[in-house]
């Protein structure tokens, strides 16, 4: 069996990531909006980059592969719940998305107890779903910069459409398995 090298570049990106939550959180909490921005953008880039070097350039971990979704998970979670917090997104919004992410990782503990695998392959439509999520936080802090935005109600509605698609898509896979 070929030994992977858990630290390569894909990995250093997640790692990034999980250290630049703190950073964005202390930068939003203090109204430093210009920089909470740029943080979040390098943040949601290290996100598509770690995944497509690992792929193009066959650098797939089990440690990548763990860390990445979760660091996804905690840059999601945590902008939805201080976005709610301060009125920038509709409550509604952030339980559905954090309703859809306790299902699926639910979902996934009862798949790994019934089936002792821990396989669980990323889907298009939740990949779209995270996409949308990552959009549409950057263009409300978009908007904490640049006065004048037309308003982010048809990208939330958008992204509630998907992120709620998903969270069936992936309740089917999982029973389908």
């Amino acid at each position: 069996m070929k030994e992977q090298q858990v630290i390569n570049i894909p990995n250093l990106l997640t790692i990034l990531r999980i250290v630049l939550i703190p950073l964005f959180i202390i930068l939003l909490l203090y109204e430093r909006h210009q920089a909470s921005l740029v943080v979040f953008v390098i943040a949601a880039v290290t996100d598509f980059f770690d995944g497509l070097i690992a792929r193009k350039s066959g650098q797939t971990t089990e440690l990548g592969s763990f860390l990445d979704p979760l660091a996804d998970k905690f840059l999601l979670v945590s902008s939805f719940v201080l976005f709610a917090f301060h009125k920038l997104v509709p409550l509604w919004l952030t339980v559905t998305i954090i309703s859809r992410d306790v299902i699926v990782v639910t979902g996934w503990v009862v798949l790994y107890f019934v089936t002792h695998s821990t396989k669980v392959e990323p889907s298009v439509i939740g990949k779209l779903s995270n996409a949308l999520q990552l959009i549409l936080l950057a263009y409300i802090l978009l908007g904490l910069n640049i006065q004048h935005l037309p308003s982010p109600d048809l990208l939330i509605y958008i992204t509630a459409f998907f992120t709620i698609l998903s969270g069936i898509h992936y309740i089917y896979r999982g029973i389908r398995q």
